[in-house]
C-alpha cells in the first residue's frame, strides 16, 4: 500500500543503479509509494532481481539495461519512459587509491560514472520535464565523503563533489520550470559497491564509523531511500539546491 505521507500515485520515476544497494532500496519504496519505476543498470541479472521484487510487493517496474556513462543509452531509456516526474540518479562505483597512486585512467573512470552518468541522467530528465511542463524533482546521489578528506578516496569524493556542485546550478537552472533539485550524502553504508574493499580495510571504516556515529550503528540503504523518498515527494516541495545527509551524525556540517 502507498505511504500516506508520500503518495506517489499516478507517477513515473527513473531510477539509476537500481540492481542493488541503495539503488534497489529506493526503487522499492517509490514504487511502494504508488509510482511506476523505471530502474536502470548495466548489471541486468540484479536488475531482474529488482523488478521481481517490485511485482512481488503489487508494484510496476520497467527495466532498462544501460551504462550511465553513455548518453545515447540514457537518452534512449528516458525517451522509452515517456513523462517522467522524477529522477534517482544513483549509479555510482568506487576506486581506492592514494592521490601519489591514483592513474588518470582511474580518475577517469570513475568521473565518468559517478559525475557524467549524473549529468547525463539529469540533463535528459530535465528537457524532458521542460518540454512537458512537468514541476519535478531530481534527485542526485553526494556522499559524506564531500564533507571530509578521506585517505584513499580521491577519485571518489571528486566526483562526489562535481555531483553536489552540478546539484545547486541545476537547481538554480531548473528552478524557473519548477523542478527541484537535491542531493543526498549518505555515510558508510553496506551495498555491494562498499563491500568491493578488503575485508580488513572495510573492517577498519566500519569500526571507525561506529566509533562517530552517535547513533551507534552502520547505515542501511534503506536509511539511504527514505530520504530519496522524501526529496522525490510533495513533502519536500519548498526543497531545493539541498543536501540531505542520513549518515547517523558522523559528521555535522552547518
Amino acid at each position: 500500500m502507498p505511504l500516506t505521507a508520500y503518495d506517489l500515485g499516478e507517477r513515473t520515476a527513473f531510477v539509476t543503479g537500481a540492481a542493488g544497494g541503495i539503488g534497489r532500496a529506493s526503487a522499492l519504496l517509490l514504487a511502494e509509494a504508488g509510482a511506476t519505476v523505471h530502474c536502470a543498470d548495466r548489471d541486468e541479472a540484479g536488475l531482474g532481481e529488482t523488478g521481481a521484487l517490485i511485482a512481488k510487493a503489487g508494484g510496476s517496474a520497467q527495466l532498462h539495461r544501460l551504462d550511465v556513462s553513455d548518453r545515447a543509452q540514457v537518452k534512449a531509456a528516458l525517451e522509452a519512459a515517456g513523462p517522467v516526474h522524477i529522477l534517482a540518479a544513483i549509479a555510482g562505483v568506487m576506486h581506492t587509491s592514494s592521490v601519489l597512486d591514483t592513474e588518470d585512467a582511474d580518475l577517469d573512470r570513475v568521473l565518468a560514472v559517478n559525475f557524467r552518468g549524473v549529468l547525463h541522467a539529469c540533463q535528459e530528465a530535465a528537457r524532458s520535464m521542460i518540454a512537458r511542463g512537468i514541476r519535478g524533482s531530481l534527485v542526485t546521489m553526494a556522499s559524506g565523503a564531500v564533507d571530509a578528506g578521506r585517505p584513499g578516496l580521491f577519485c571518489y569524493s571528486v566526483s562526489k563533489v562535481a555531483v553536489v556542485q552540478l546539484t545547486r546550478t541545476l537547481a538554480c537552472e531548473l528552478g524557473p520550470h519548477g523542478i527541484r533539485v537535491n542531493a543526498v550524502a549518505p555515510g558508510w553504508v553496506r551495498t555491494p559497491m562498499t563491500a568491493q574493499h578488503a575485508a580488513e580495510e572495510q573492517g577498519r571504516i566500519e569500526s571507525m564509523m561506529l566509533r562517530l556515529s552517535p547513533l551507534g550503528r552502520l547505515g542501511r540503504p534503506e536509511d539511504v531511500a527514505q530520504a530519496v523518498l522524501y526529496l522525490a515527494a510533495d513533502s519536500s516541495e519548498f526543497m531545493t539546491g539541498q543536501i540531505l545527509r542520513p549518515n547517523g551524525g558522523v559528521s555535522m556540517p552547518w
